[in-house]
């Protein structure tokens, strides 16, 4: 028997770590992209594209994505459905402002992370303690968080100096970094235009401009992710009861525990995720400044594949359209049309490699609709713009999801001794 349960719980992990992508894959998956974007450039005369400021604002905008993606990723390795995340965002935003208000922009940070942590809590208790469907629970703390913070708005910031029911007073900015030489230097060879090469340097330009002392954080927190999850015994204890908790339960897991820590460490960092955004990104709290990031963050998790490494590419990918949005409007908007028709053309042959020929085909057709779109036109209508991170995210869980592997007992309900 206990060979058969020690089996059962570590060949998930080695599922996993074969579908994991290597440093070496996500750089060249980066370098292939950086070549496409400044082939479009270059066709498009988009010259924003890649520019520092672009990729700058898109790092700004994919950190609350990213950081939301990394909380559902604890919580489902564990086991639990987290549809909450938007919900613990919402608090994370209005505990991060009101703290930073208060007494400054770090303790809003701490405060906004235990208040996303308060509310994976509830859902911890939730679903696991009380084994209400995981959905239902998520959409019910979504609606919660939107009710509390509202209400909470009408005393305290409304009546602050600068303040109203609807927005917190100016939060104060936390320290940004800058590498003069550096910075300069890159900036003035990304404005030259050359191929790849300016490219890069506008990427590598934006990595160290204006660069939040939070955003360094934040970004480190994936590496660590990747080391408790994947590297100690403490996160295979934790992934075992995603995969097979009554395996888990029979070698001494403590299941609960476990789910627990998952849950309440989803809410703190989709906390983190909404703190960000109301201290770094914004600079304000305005009630719906999420706008639904949780579950875009969400949705880079699953296009990650449950993985954190492919969930900070998509989570990059949201926030830079993102951008685009924002920064360049109709034009950058525009050149993504030849962007995504040539992404659909990439799809078509490996549909076609792959003995696809139905799929092949639907991308065939939505690619030339994409070309005729573009050629024919000069800008697209703004409602397209709002609507591009968002169709961003159905095209992209739309073309991935075939090759998904989520945890094998994600979602489903468990009692202890269930096994017996």
């Amino acid at each position: 028997m206990s060979t058969s349960t020690v089996s059962a719980v570590s060949a998930a992990p080695k599922k996993s770590a074969r579908r994991k992508l290597s440093v070496p894959v996500i750089l060249l998956i980066i370098a292939g992209a950086l070549a496409l974007v400044s082939l479009v450039r270059l066709i498009s005369g988009a010259d924003d594209l890649t520019s520092v400021g672009q990729v700058s604002g898109a790092l700004q905008l994919a950190i609350p994505i990213g950081l939301a993606g990394l909380g559902g990723l604890w919580a489902e390795r564990a086991g639990v459905v987290n549809i909450g995340l938007e919900g613990m965002m919402i608090l994370g935003t209005w505990f991060g402002a009101y703290a930073g208000y208060q007494w400054g922009p770090w303790s809003g940070v701490a405060l906004g992370i235990l208040g996303g942590a308060l509310g994976g809590l509830l859902h911890a208790i939730i679903t696991v303690t009380f084994g209400v469907n995981h959905i239902v629970s998520g959409v019910a703390i979504n609606i919660l968080a939107v009710g509390v913070t509202r209400y909470l708005s009408n005393f305290t910031f409304d009546e602050a100096p600068g303040g109203s029911s609807k927005q917190s007073p100016r939060i104060d900015e936390i320290t940004k970094i800058t590498i003069p030489g550096l910075s300069d230097w890159l900036r003035d060879i990304q404005g030259k235009h050359w191929f790849f090469v300016s490219d890069l340097a506008g990427v590598l330009g934006g990595l160290v401009t204006n660069l939040s002392l939070l955003t360094i954080v934040a970004l480190l927190l994936i590496p660590a992710t990747i080391w408790v999850l994947w590297h100690t015994a403490f996160g295979l204890r934790l992934r075992s009861c995603g995969e097979n908790p009554v395996a888990a339960e029979s070698l001494g897991v403590n299941v609960y525990k476990y789910k627990y820590i998952a849950v309440v460490v989803s809410g703190g960092l989709a906390g983190l995720a909404g703190a960000f955004l109301a201290i770094v990104a914004t600079g304000i709290y305005q009630e719906g400044q999420t706008g639904g990031r949780g579950y875009i963050g969400l949705a880079a998790m699953i296009f990650g594949n449950w993985m954190p490494g492919g969930m900070a590419l998509g989570a990059g990918l949201f926030g830079f359209t993102d951008s685009l949005k924002l920064r360049g409007g109709a034009e950058n908007v525009h050149a993504m049309l030849l962007l995504l028709a040539i992404l659909l053309m990439l799809v078509v042959f490996w549909q076609l490699y792959k003995k696809k020929y139905l799929p092949a085909a639907i991308s065939a057709v939505a690619a030339v609709l994409l070309f005729v779109w573009y050629s024919f036109t000069d800008e697209v209508p703004s409602q397209f713009v709002d609507a591009a991170p968002y169709v961003t995210t159905l095209l992209v869980l739309a073309l991935s999801a075939q090759r998904l592997r989520m945890p094998k007992a994600n979602g489903m309900p468990y009692r202890k001794g269930q096994g017996k």
